[in-house]
């Protein structure tokens, strides 16, 4: 970070940490589950509602969370989700039976609401052009990283120490990152509007009624009132949030965003390539240990190239997609992990990790590195700084809910059982996903004018 002046990177640290924290502890529980419902029970309730009440909570409100951070200032939402997730963090980890559990990983989540968006909001308020595309580039690379060695880290506290250390481990972090924010002075210029309450509870209900029909149809079957009512319910509050955001003077997701063309197409392709990494990770995390019996920390261990190809390439990469433009690498990039996808189809009986399963992760590291920090840069950077927060607010919902739902469909996608037929089946569906993210990015994504600008500025002050 020897290129940015002092305040940017502080800036950086300051995101940096505070967004680790959020994207690993939604990847770290993931091979923790199994210890976690042995000793406190519920089986596989408790198992799914561990990783879904977090993600539902932190999809829901992170639209309202962002609406926040323009409206009362960045650092001061930071400071309070910091603070919270702290809180909350120390719950989970003191959790005795699965309700506390559930619920506490339910205000992470609400917490974690407040940190993703004001941390990238900070980045695109103190940085444009070149200069935003390389920040959001490092930061891809820590951030990223976090969410693929989350489960490498699990599996080594599951295996060698305790579940509920993996949680308290944020402390630290968190408490770094607030003394750093007592460092931090920016001229921040909250808007003090008034935040849309209720657009954020429909939003948040709406999506929850959804995401519980998704989960529980397989038990329960479309044709239960208890599946039925919810989904209906939910779509109907979720159509009222869009038609009061349409209406609103003051909307907590402007759909105006939209008309914006980096903007739009990029939220498209986010929405694919987010949906096809929640698939592979989750799928890729627990057929290793069920089906190839691999321990937790050997699954996690799999993932491993990604996250060292990540930390390897994404900050030169978000410098290059600066200087070039977002469109190649965006293409490029999903393709490259459609590919990846496609070799999981060589998996067999007669496992192999070092043939079967590496040369995908390397295809995945190399396809994420290239995707991820221009996409973000394209997207973020297609919006004025006074709608930064509420536009990462956007994106990273539309990441999460991507995610949330298609993790939900997983015994439609597997058909019915995570056994090497159904892990082909979501090879495939993986593959198809990243495909369409490629494609999507070829058509819609072109360079942001004031990028185009800051470059040709840059290379005539160079002659």
């Amino acid at each position: 970070m020897s290129s940015f002046a002092p305040l940017q990177r502080l800036v950086l640290t300051v995101a940096i940490i505070a967004s680790f924290v959020t994207f690993l502890d939604g990847t770290v529980v993931t091979v923790a589950l199994p210890a976690i419902s042995s000793e406190l029970g519920g089986g596989i309730t408790t198992q799914q509602w561990t990783v879904d009440a977090y993600l539902v909570t932190l999809s829901a409100l992170i639209l309202l969370a962002g609406s926040l951070s323009d409206a009362y200032g960045r650092v001061l939402i930071m400071r309070i989700g910091l603070i919270a997730f702290g809180i909350s963090s120390v719950a989970v980890a003191a959790s005795v039976d699965p309700l506390m559990l559930v619920v506490s990983r339910a205000a992470q989540g609400a917490a974690g609401a407040l940190l993703v968006p004001s941390s990238l909001a900070l980045i695109t308020a103190t940085m444009r052009g070149e200069l935003q595309a390389r920040a959001i580039g490092v930061w891809t690379a820590f951030t990223t990283g976090a969410m693929v060695v989350g489960p490498l880290m699990g599996g080594l506290f599951v295996d060698l120490l305790s579940w509920r250390l993996v949680f308290l481990i944020n402390v630290v972090p968190i408490a770094v990152t607030l003394v750093l924010l007592g460092r931090l002075h920016l001229p921040e210029h909250p808007r003090g509007a008034r935040v849309d309450w209720l657009s954020g509870a429909l939003c948040a209900v709406g999506l929850g009624a959804v995401v519980f029909a998704l989960i529980e149809q397989p038990s329960l079957g479309w044709d239960s009132p208890a599946i039925w009512m919810p989904a209906v319910g939910g779509a109907a509050l979720f159509g009222w949030f869009l038609l009061r955001q349409q209406r609103s003077e003051a909307p907590m997701m402007p759909l105006s965003l939209f008309q914006v063309r980096n903007f739009g197409w990029g939220n498209l392709a986010t929405l694919f390539v987010y949906a096809a990494l929640a698939l592979n990770g989750f799928v890729v995390s627990v057929y290793l240990q069920q089906g190839a019996g691999l321990t937790a920390t050997a699954a996690g261990l799999a993932s491993l190239p990604i996250t060292l190809l990540m930390i390897v390439l994404s900050s030169r990469v978000g410098t290059w997609a600066g200087r070039l433009g977002p469109r190649l690498f965006m293409t490029v990039g999903p393709l490259t992990m459609a590919a990846g996808a496609l070799l999981l189809l060589s998996v067999t009986e007669q496992f192999s990790y070092w043939w079967q399963v590496l040369p995908a992760m390397l295809l995945l590291g190399v396809g994420l590195s290239l995707t991820v920090a221009p996409l973000t840069s394209a997207i973020l950077g297609a919006i004025d700084a006074e709608h930064s927060g509420i536009a990462s607010a956007v994106n990273n919902a539309i990441s999460r809910v991507a995610g949330l739902i298609v993790v939900a469909m997983l015994s439609t996608i597997v058909g019915g059982a995570l056994d090497l037929d159904g892990f082909h089946s979501a090879a495939l569906v993986t593959a198809a996903l990243f495909a369409l993210g490629g494609v999507v990015s070829w058509i819609g994504i072109r360079r942001n004018p004031a990028d185009a600008a800051d470059v040709a500025h840059t290379t005539t002050a160079d002659h």
